[in-house]
């Protein structure tokens, strides 16, 4: 979190560590032929390299407008935040401490005391990122199929098979694979789950959990991770991320770029849903080129907002899903980039308590808008230039990650 306003004593940079590579087995039978003397070495393939990062110290005077943020709503993100960090020796202090009904001045203070700025930079030491926005969305559905209401959004199946690798090879860790277990003539083996044309192309073998009536909604939802559903008798539920069948995200904005079809400084989501509007008849196969495909659960609609990665309830507009390669979740985030489609800044304190499959890299946030359609106009447009702080406790242990 925050750090004195005054001068900083030097602290060190933390050193972020690489995910080590998985061991390479070669298996030979023991009635192989011995490798001729004159055989050429195998070719050594080096692995993918992971991107590093920076922990600079700083002082809280380099937070871009940090005196300017308006800070009233923090408390609540801050409380979630406390809730899902409870089992965090180095947030104690903070969480036990924080004014939460003091003023936005003392809560400041409170800040700039207990907490030292680390400003986050590639190893390259290049301190520019990306940022993009999400959203709840809010969406007309059923409980059960109608005519009107014929989309489903299905729960996560019984044959999804989810295979922890640091099981095998603890230096994996945090490294998993889904698939679903066949038999073949060579016995039981785990193949690839099915993909996103296969499952809309086999919607019998998932149980739905409700219905909508628009398929490119339903798609979005899917993006975004969790929604608002309103149903006929005006009670909403919420629909969850319960899981995903493991293959990789493929971003359609890129692809409509690639092809001609928009330019890519103007494919947002709502270029992307004129585009399908303009286009029907090409709908179906443009969203299957995305094989990655969501399930979800039924999770409570009362609370203020979709539950992120931390497990507690998301803050419009004050939380943003990170990497947690590079940063760790409850993390305290200062942001400082601007608002979409325009010149006008927006520095804020965030705080880091959702993931994402598409939000890879140092300087790296996917900023959550809110519900509806207001703040899916927001998400939407959002792809802005931006530098990032990590606050973290003062006195405790940096992270290693």
């Amino acid at each position: 979190m925050v750090t004195g306003c005054g001068t900083v004593q030097p602290l060190p940079t933390p050193s972020i560590p690489q995910v080590p590579a998985a061991p390479v087995v070669v298996a030979t039978s023991p009635l192989a032929a011995p490798t001729p003397a004159t055989a050429p070495p195998l070719p050594v393939v080096a692995p993918p390299t992971e991107p590093k990062a920076r922990w600079t110290p700083a002082l809280f005077a380099d937070l871009p407008g940090w005196r300017a943020d308006d800070l009233r709503d923090v408390r609540v993100a801050f409380a979630e935040n406390c809730k899902g960090l409870r089992s965090k020796a180095e947030w104690i202090s903070a969480c036990s401490r924080f004014p939460f009904t003091g003023t936005t001045s003392e809560q400041r203070t409170f800040l700039e005391s207990e907490f030292v700025p680390y400003q986050l930079t590639r190893a390259d030491a290049d301190d520019r990122g990306l940022i993009t926005g999400y959203y709840e969305p809010l969406l007309k559905g059923s409980r059960t199929k109608t005519a009107r209401f014929n989309v489903p959004l299905f729960a996560r199946p019984d044959d999804l098979l989810v295979v922890d690798l640091s099981d095998l090879y603890p230096e994996l860790k945090g490294k998993r694979v889904r698939g679903r277990l066949v038999e073949s003539a060579q016995g039981k083996r785990v193949v690839p789950y099915y993909d996103r044309a296969q499952i809309d192309a086999d919607r019998l073998l998932f149980k739905p959990l409700v219905w909508v009536d628009d398929v490119v909604e339903a798609f979005f939802l899917q993006i975004q991770g969790s929604g608002l559903i309103e149903l006929a008798d005006g009670k909403r539920m919420r629909a969850g991320y319960a899981d995903q069948n493991g293959h990789p995200f493929r971003g359609i904005r890129r692809i409509l770029a690639d092809r001609g079809e928009m330019k890519l400084e103007e494919v947002s989501m709502q270029g992307i849903k004129g585009w399908i509007a303009r286009n029907p008849g090409k709908a179906t196969a443009l969203l299957n080129e995305n094989a990655s495909y969501v399930f979800f659960r039924e999770i409570d609609a009362t609370a203020a907002g979709p539950v992120g990665s931390l497990g507690v309830p998301l803050t419009a507009e004050r939380s943003i899903a990170v990497d947690t390669r590079f940063i760790p979740l409850g993390s305290v985030v200062y942001l400082a980039t601007n608002y979409p489609n325009a010149l006008v800044a927006l520095n804020r304190l965030m705080f880091a308590q959702d993931t994402g499959g598409a939000i890879r890299g140092v300087v790296r946030a996917d900023f959550y808008w809110g519900t509806g359609l207001k703040a899916g106009e927001q998400a939407g447009r959002m792809k802005q230039d931006a530098r990032m702080w990590v606050l973290w406790p003062k006195g405790t242990a940096l992270p290693t990650m």
